[in-house]
């Protein structure tokens, strides 16, 4: 895990956003999640473009791991493009793809990281958690963000997604599959689990 806690106030967190799984240059994506692209490089182009409108020059981004499948010198061109700093939560395809090569790019790789925004503690994982400390605190519960399951409206889901029952309403995919192949902000995030709460009446309002 991350020896540091990272934390910003709900102003600062204007520029934080968060992604996962991109798989840059990774043919196979494409049919695996049914991604609507003519191409990989279709495909690449069009999530380095929606990642660089979305980002501003000096965010952050927190990658929550499956960068991508392709040769260290293309993995380099793509890293150039994006905007931000970067963190890496290093997925389960990572740990054969992100090199002594990459690791310029990244502020921190990492397999967990906490971190705080105004009140909200937030774990992010590759992976979504069964339980973890914090999830029953109400209005103040800590979120869990995780990519590696591949949520999805353009297929069935994928075969991790399709063992889970039912996710904590603090709990979100923020995978590039779920979220229209772009990054998320922390404003986006903030409403979307405000509404999965109050779902199930653990928010008295969407303060």
């Amino acid at each position: 895990m991350g020896g540091r806690l990272y934390k910003w106030t709900i102003e600062e967190a204007k520029n934080v956003f968060f992604t996962s799984d991109t798989h840059f240059g990774h043919e196979n994506i494409l049919k695996y999640c049914s991604r609507p692209f003519a191409d990989i490089n279709e495909h690449d182009e069009e999530l380095i473009r929606r990642w660089n409108e979305k980002v501003p020059e000096d965010g952050t981004v927190f990658h929550l791991g499956d960068v991508g499948f392709c040769s260290n010198k293309r993995m380099n061109e793509i890293l150039e493009q994006l905007h931000g700093k970067i963190y890496l939560i290093i997925g389960n395809h990572d740990w054969r793809r992100i090199t002594e090569q990459h690791k310029w790019r990244f502020e921190e790789m990492t397999q967990q990281m906490s971190i705080m925004i105004g009140k909200h503690s937030i774990i992010l994982n590759h992976y979504p958690l069964l339980t973890y400390a914090g999830v029953w605190k109400g209005q103040q519960a800590t979120w869990n963000l995780f990519g590696h399951v591949h949520t999805s409206p353009y297929t069935a889901q994928g075969l991790d997604h399709q063992r889970l029952n039912v996710l904590f309403p603090t709990q979100y995919d923020v995978g590039v599959d779920n979220n229209d192949f772009t990054p998320v902000s922390f404003e986006e995030v903030q409403q979307i689990i405000t509404n999965q709460m109050m779902s199930l009446g653990m928010c008295r309002n969407k303060k």
